[in-house]
């Protein structure tokens, strides 16, 4: 008798169908043979469904068994045909009817004794199984807050192998899990603010300017004067996800084992701040078997890559077409895939290898040649693709004293919400979600200047031999402020605070 059960595998943040087939023939000698391209991890669930089986009391009779995963070319790996398995072998060896299986998806690891514990990429399946029209999805109970968030697919939780059996068979109800979620998720609270934050007033604007076009930035400045406490509340300014930003941000950290326990959706923006240490692969992602790394981690949230010059070159240079076309490609000679990488980059580094050049109140003991070589770790290419550095000076005394009435990250979040609901009318759902993504012919239209702001920038290009990049993403910039001024038009005083956001630019 053959049974066939529907499964899936995750290539990149996707999942694509899997139809697991177990035939059981009571002929001839016993035995079991899995094909389909299986690796180490799915060819070892036999001996963990037996056990299971028997733990829960079910007895299979001597049979040949053989276990197919189509389609058979593609590598199928992780533990999650777990349940599948041990589902068909019992559907194959008449234990439980057969007919309820058909429509339903399965998907699970399970123990030794039975219990089905969480898997990775679950809300993947979930999409792909809505989008096939099934008739359920069976999950561990730790993968089913992020399955119902799936609108339209029932999500069932058994605690195990012997209570999904009951279930499916007929003698035990299970109901369907619910997790109603809003279209646009309310703003989380966060235990950091800007008001902490002593002086740095000029930083925290070019902070607030970039939150509200989703530009990338550059903290340059001494130790000890912020950067990374700036860098560390900028998320707190940001606006909330919506639903289809954290459905977004949900699959990547469910198909990168990193989803939080009984998590449904990822409410808060990520934040990610890896160690200048960091290896390509995993700051871009790849490997044998391809997965997300910190720059898709933070997609539609926030990477802060605190000391800059200190990572690796290649590491660097191999951010530059995610930061630029917010997609990471990973290729390889059998298959490619891309994850999503649209983040934020905020970026922090000392001024030459002491830390104190141009500081004042320090004597810097760098000579001339090790400055421009600290600088020079850091590309003309790299730096074309971060619209703002700010300067980020030493808090003088007078500034640390005080109370900290300064700019609070509420006063700051309300202004960002207000540009931000100006440029979702702007360009409405299908367009651009921020500033910083525009391009093309919309750029052309939205960052029209007059003949003042002609000269301007004409000037600007000039003297500071500003690219083809740097140009438009100054443009960006510019219309972000004005976004901030409620301003319809680009006014020379927006291009010029644009331009003034480039301090490496200006030498």
């Amino acid at each position: 008798m053959v049974v066939r059960l529907n499964s899936g595998g995750v290539e990149g943040v996707d999942a694509y169908p899997v139809e697991l087939e177990v035939d059981f023939v009571r002929q001839g000698l016993p035995g079991f043979t899995m094909v389909g391209l299986a690796e180490t991890a799915v060819r070892e669930a036999k001996d963990r469904v037996f056990a299971a089986l028997r733990a829960c009391g079910f007895k299979l009779p001597p049979a040949r068994i053989t276990v197919n995963l189509a389609p058979a070319w593609r590598r199928k790996s992780g533990a999650s045909y777990d349940l599948p398995l041990a589902v068909g072998l019992l559907a194959a060896a008449g234990i439980i009817p057969a007919e309820p299986l058909q429509g339903m998806y399965f998907a699970g690891e399970l123990s030794l004794n039975g219990a089905l514990r969480p898997v990775s990429g679950v809300l993947p399946l979930a999409l792909l199984a809505r989008q096939q029209g099934a008739a359920g999805l069976v999950v561990p109970p730790g993968n089913g807050a992020e399955a119902a968030v799936v609108r339209g697919l029932r999500v069932f939780a058994p605690e195990g192998l012997g209570m999904c059996a009951a279930f499916l068979a007929g003698a035990e109800p299970l109901e369907p899990l619910c997790e109603p979620v809003a279209d646009t998720l309310e703003a989380p609270a966060y235990s950091q603010d800007y008001a902490e934050v002593k002086g740095q007033e000029a930083a925290k604007r070019a902070l607030e300017v970039a939150a509200v076009g989703g530009h990338n930035v550059l903290l340059i400045g001494p130790p000890g004067s912020g950067k990374t406490m700036l860098a560390q509340r900028l998320p707190t300014i940001l606006p909330p996800l919506d639903f289809e930003e954290s459905l977004e941000v949900t699959k990547i950290y469910s198909v990168s084992g990193k989803l939080p326990p009984e998590a449904g959706l990822m409410r808060v923006r990520p934040f990610r701040s890896p160690h200048h240490t960091i290896s390509d692969v995993a700051l871009v992602g790849g490997g044998g078997y391809p997965r997300p790394g910190e720059v898709s981690l933070a997609h539609r949230g926030v990477q802060f890559l605190d000391e800059l010059p200190e990572f690796r070159k290649t590491a660097l240079e191999a951010l530059r077409q995610p930061l630029e076309g917010g997609v990471a490609a990973i290729a390889r000679a059998a298959h490619s895939v891309s994850f999503p990488a649209a983040c934020m980059l905020v970026a922090a580094m000392n001024p030459c290898p002491c830390g104190y050049y141009g500081d004042p109140t320090h004597q810097c003991t760098c000579r001339d040649d090790q400055r421009v070589r600290y600088q020079s770790r850091l590309s003309g290419p790299m730096l074309d693709r971060i619209d703002v550095h700010v300067e980020v000076p030493a808090v003088a005394y007078a500034d640390f004293r005080g109370a900290g009435n300064g700019v609070s990250s509420a006063q700051m979040r309300e202004r960002v919400l207000k540009a931000r609901a100006v440029q979702r009318e702007r360009y409405g759902s299908k367009g651009p979600r921020c500033n910083a993504e525009l391009s093309g012919a919309l750029l052309d239209k939205h960052c029209a200047l007059d003949a003042e702001g002609h000269a301007l920038m004409e000037a600007a290009v000039n003297r500071l031999s500003l690219s083809a990049r740097a140009c438009a993403r100054v443009l960006r910039m510019a219309r972000t402020i004005a976004d901030l001024d409620d301003a319809a038009v680009i006014a020379t005083r927006h291009l010029a605070e644009a331009v003034s956001l480039r301090v490496l630019d200006r030498g």
